[in-house]
């Protein structure tokens, strides 16, 4: 199956907001911010550039599993320094390209060079299963005589 589709349009169905935190955060504080807003992933900012992601992951496997404090580390020092951002035009199928390679589940979208939005895997998924809908919808209209034309 072709997915069709473009980040613009996955970020019209969920939405534009962006969080972010400063690299100089503590890692305690990052993760107070994720619970607060129910996410996964943060921005990295400085000087309005990203500088990385925060995850759940970087957590658990950078600081919780290595004995390091979550309020003496600074997410500076756990975050990777690559990061993989896509545009608005990019199509979907290339957003899920680009995460299985680069085995990430979040991805900034930039649009000359200013950030308008943030995807994740899950959005991409949904957004997928919407279209899939849509076009179930209209199938199924066709076939029972309601398709006009």
């Amino acid at each position: 199956m072709e997915v069709t589709g473009n980040v613009a349009a996955v970020l019209e169905a969920k939405g534009q907001d962006v969080f972010a935190i400063s690299p100089d955060v503590t890692v305690f504080q990052a993760i107070q911010e994720l619970a607060a807003r129910n996410i996964g992933a943060l921005l990295v900012i400085e000087d309005g550039d990203v500088i990385g992601v925060f995850s759940e992951r970087d957590y658990t496997r950078k600081v919780a599993l290595q004995g390091r404090s979550s309020k003496e580390t600074l997410v500076r020092e756990v975050i990777s320094g690559r990061v993989v951002s896509v545009t608005p035009g990019t199509p979907v199928a290339e957003c899920l390209r680009l995460m299985t390679a680069n085995r990430i589940r979040h991805l900034p979208v930039l649009e000359g060079g200013v950030v308008v939005g943030v995807i994740s895997i899950g959005d991409l998924v949904n957004f997928i299963m919407s279209a899939q809908r849509a076009t179930i919808e209209q199938l199924h209209s066709y076939i029972a005589g309601g398709y006009p034309g």
